[in-house]
């Protein structure tokens, strides 16, 4: 869609008058990425149409099946370990996700383990580490990996 493409590069007063005019109220951010995901998304919906009804009950549906962070029953049932604050970062997602970063035209999959990470076989105990090891030189490993 051309709207999109050119609200691209628009500055965020642009993207809050077009986001008030869409939603009828005004964004409670007025963070340019984010307004123009939420405006696109809306001019989408206006294209093309929203999820239906069946389709959006099926994905509450599979959340609240599967989501260990978001569903209480899935969570690990030792009041020991639901006592303590979790040392997890946030950022990280969750154990067994593949994370991709393409680096000098190579691609790099470091995958999520409960303590640490696995990248070319190797435990490593922080990004940082595995950003050092694919570069030759120190990085913030959540800003490497676009975490």
């Amino acid at each position: 869609m051309n709207e999109i493409i050119a609200l691209k590069n628009a500055d965020s007063k642009q993207l809050l008058e077009r986001y008030k005019k869409l939603f009828g109220e005004d964004a409670s951010s007025n963070h340019r990425l984010y307004l123009w995901r939420k405006v696109a998304y809306k001019l989408q919906e206006h294209e093309y149409g929203s999820m239906s009804a069946k389709a959006k009950n099926r994905l509450k549906a599979l959340v609240e099946e599967f989501d260990p962070i978001n569903n209480k029953a899935l969570r690990p049932a030792n009041p020991a370990v639901s006592q303590q604050p979790s040392i997890k970062d946030k950022r990280l997602p969750i154990p067994g996700t593949v994370i991709t970063k393409e680096y000098k035209n190579a691609k790099y999959q470091v995958k999520v383990l409960e303590k640490g990470f696995e990248y070319n076989g190797k435990i490593f105990k922080t990004l940082s580490a595995i950003a050092k090891e694919i570069t030759g030189s120190h990085w913030n490993g959540f800003l490497f990996f676009n975490l």
